[in-house]
């Protein structure tokens, strides 16, 4: 007597597309961006206007430089008035921060999540072979978590 089976046919399972844990994907990239031999008066104009606390400084081939903030002008603005010097004449490069905590494109956010928790910094430019080419943030971040909350991390 033959064997029989209860067993279904099998199904041809198709392998779930893993969602994306790259930074690259959840970064911001369309940003305003500063140079190092604008003014200070303008900086903080575009500041206000744009509703934005800070933005990157790039050179002439989107090669981070620095960030310069509303913390570096109220820094400089208090030190100036403390030194009774203009303030107002000043270039970007005098007040940046030059030395930036930044992040590789291709890095997770895992590493991301990381560095923020480390640095306590609330957002990170992004590179790609040395250019700019976005920035994330914390809140960034945790979209990417929720996004994924289904996943398995293996």
């Amino acid at each position: 007597m033959p064997i029989k089976s209860f067993q279904a046919a099998r199904q041809n399972l198709v392998p779930m597309r893993r969602k994306s844990l790259l930074v690259r994907d959840y970064m911001s990239s369309n940003l305003i961006t500063f140079s190092k031999h604008q003014s200070i008066l303008e900086v903080m104009r575009i500041l206000i206007r744009k509703k934005i606390s800070g933005g990157p400084v790039v050179d002439d081939l989107s090669r981070l430089v620095g960030v310069i903030s509303e913390a570096d002008c109220i820094k400089h603005l208090s030190e100036g008035k403390y030194f009774n010097q203009p303030f107002f004449d000043r270039k970007v490069g005098d007040t940046m921060t030059a030395v930036v905590d930044v992040i590789e494109a291709d890095k997770t956010i895992f590493y991301a999540a990381t560095l923020f928790h480390k640095t306590n910094r609330r957002r990170l430019p992004v590179l790609e072979r040395g250019r700019l080419v976005g920035q994330i943030s914390r809140q960034d971040v945790v979209k990417a978590a929720l996004l994924l909350q289904s996943q398995r991390w293996r």
